[in-house]
């Protein structure tokens, strides 16, 4: 997403998510009032929050946050943890109250848990949710802990303590940047990895709608789709995570143009997940270590975003194993098995994509959850891809037969495409709005041979 994206989609947000917001913080800044005053008076008392304050009514359709809330059934509580995280982006100045120096000490209270640029932390979320009630702070702390609801969601983590030896709720409370992206959408801007990472965002303009392929291989796309959905509810509230492995591996294998790279657009966008394509001539180094270095980085920014990992041509890494006849062979077996393990630990959906299956090491196949065949498409496909490539404003030439090109040439979407940017261009040098056959044609031939094919 570009900076003109970003902006045009905060202003979206801002249009359908103003009032939920709005409503969602005077709310917090409600609750937080009463736990002050509640905590500072004499007697000091600590009432059960936010049950005494109800969260407002999510009514607004149109609102992603309230789709979230809603898809997710979250509680009044962590309704209000998940607006205090946000809070210090959205309104800061609603936490100044949480500033307040101890006339005392002359120091920041440490109960009330801001860090040093005044965000919440985990400490916070404690303060909020259980004043100095024992009880209800160790309540609070299983709600926030690595293994509580919230983190098992995807929705909220505390972040691990800045310094050796500080709390280790002293962390900062912050949103997962893929919640975040389904939720506030543009506000994940807030959060982009390092640019220095060797990979790169994948997206498409195109929907679900679009894709052309064999039912069997749609099939098999929904069922990694049902992963990236429910495996969460799968491995920790139907209680498989002891048994399985706590991501999804797939291979997406066929010919070049296929629909590999798109379909792996489509998941991310169908389920709310960023995609993000691995480019290995970054990754690989000729120096011991420098290539589990990088790899190492891109899972560990995967995990934080919980991205859907997607490594073309991934035979120059996932390939077959060599024998081992000097030190370098040994250290390419050791890259490949560093690999498997890291994969096999990744707590996400990672896609190879390969032109040959047999390419493919048959140690990482036997791994695999899913291995999904792109084949050229059929006459009927081609002729739909045929159809479907033309834009709207370009009329065909009466003795343009889409129908005799798909069943005469069997190429792949990418092809198709190609041919029809070149036809394209060619009408628009002339001026004209009409597609000839003869630049179809021309087009065509010039694929072909690229391909090693004649017309």
């Amino acid at each position: 997403m570009n900076r003109d994206q970003a902006m045009s989609t905060l202003s979206t947000l801002s249009g359908a998510a103003a009032r939920t917001l709005e409503a969602e913080l005077e709310w917090l800044a409600t609750c937080l009032q009463d736990r002050l005053e509640h905590y500072f008076g004499k007697p000091p008392s600590s009432p059960a929050l936010p049950q005494s304050r109800p969260a407002p009514a999510l009514q607004d359709k149109d609102c992603p946050y309230s789709r979230a809330v809603h898809q997710l059934e979250l509680e009044d509580t962590e309704r209000l943890l998940l607006i205090l995280a946000v809070a210090h982006q959205l309104r800061p100045q609603l936490l100044d109250v949480l500033s307040t120096r101890n006339e005392v000490t002359q120091r920041a209270y440490t109960e009330f848990g801001l860090n040093a640029q005044g965000a919440p932390t985990g400490e916070t979320a404690c303060f909020l949710l259980a004043g100095d009630h024992m009880s209800e702070r160790l309540q609070a702390i299983h709600l926030l802990a690595p293994e509580g609801r919230l983190a098992r969601l995807g929705v909220l983590t505390v972040a691990a303590p800045v310094a050796p030896g500080e709390r280790p709720l002293s962390g900062a409370l912050s949103l997962v940047p893929g919640f975040m992206a389904q939720a506030l959408p543009g506000m994940s801007l807030l959060t982009r990895p390092d640019q220095s990472l060797p990979a790169q965002r994948v997206d498409t303009a195109l929907a679900w709608s679009d894709l052309v392929l064999p039912q069997t291989a749609l099939e098999q796309l929904e069922d990694i789709g049902l992963w990236l959905n429910h495996g969460q509810a799968l491995l920790h509230e139907w209680g498989m995570a002891r048994r399985i492995a706590p991501g999804y591996v797939c291979l997406f294998h066929g010919p070049s143009g296929t629909g590999k790279t798109l379909s792996a657009s489509l998941l991310g966008q169908r389920c709310g997940r960023e995609v993000w394509r691995v480019d290995l001539s970054q990754v690989v180094s000729k120096y011991i270590g420098e290539t589990e270095k990088n790899l190492a980085r891109v899972f560990e920014a995967a995990e934080q975003h919980k991205w859907i990992l997607f490594f073309d041509e991934a035979d120059a890494l996932f390939g077959k194993r060599t024998s081992v006849s000097d030190a370098h062979d040994r250290y390419a077996n050791q890259e490949i098995s560093y690999l498997l393990q890291r994969i096999e630990d990744y707590a996400g959906v990672v896609i190879l994509a390969s032109n040959l299956r047999h390419n493919i090491d048959d140690a990482f196949l036997r791994r695999f959850q899913s291995v999904v065949h792109f084949a050229l498409p059929r006459a009927p496909e081609r002729l739909r891809l045929w159809r479907e490539a033309f834009p709207p404003v370009a009329q065909l030439a009466p003795d343009v037969d889409l129908p005799r090109l798909a069943q005469q040439h069997e190429i792949s979407g990418g092809t198709i495409m190609n041919v029809v940017r070149y036809a394209c261009l060619r009408t628009l040098g002339r001026g004209e709005h009409i597609v000839q056959a003869h630049d179809v044609e021309e087009g065509l031939r010039r694929e072909l041979l690229k391909e090693g094919r004649s017309n």
